[in-house]
């Protein structure tokens, strides 16, 4: 399942999310409250549990958040690892958001490189 949802994105380092999340990309954090609490935030990004994520981010659902502001919207997804986020980019690419992408290594590859984290 993993292998399939990767085969249909163009997964980006954490380098280019950074990059791109100040260029104007949506970072959403999906970890759990106690990963957060544990490792830290990731300043800048919006904190959206994986359970809450389709309807949170429909941008013809009543309940989307502001930054849903689009099919095009450029969306990239980070778990702890990097895993979960493949699977929750992809179900945003079902949803329609054709620009959805996913951190590779997710939290921990991010801390690794050295960006900002929050603790």
């Amino acid at each position: 399942m993993l292998a399939s949802a990767r085969s249909r994105l163009i997964r980006i380092t954490p380098q280019e999310a950074f990059a791109e999340a100040a260029a104007g990309a949506v970072l959403v954090d999906t970890r759990n409250a106690g990963q957060r609490a544990a490792d830290g935030l990731i300043p800048g990004a919006l904190i959206v549990e994986r359970n809450h994520l389709e309807w949170r981010f429909d941008p013809e659902g009543d309940a989307r958040l502001p930054e849903a502001t689009g099919f095009d919207a450029r969306v990239i997804v980070l778990c702890d690892e990097g895993y979960a986020s493949s699977l929750a980019a992809v179900s945003l690419l079902d949803l329609g958001l054709v620009r959805a992408t996913d951190v590779i290594g997710g939290f921990q590859a991010w801390r690794a490189a050295g960006l900002p984290v929050d603790t």
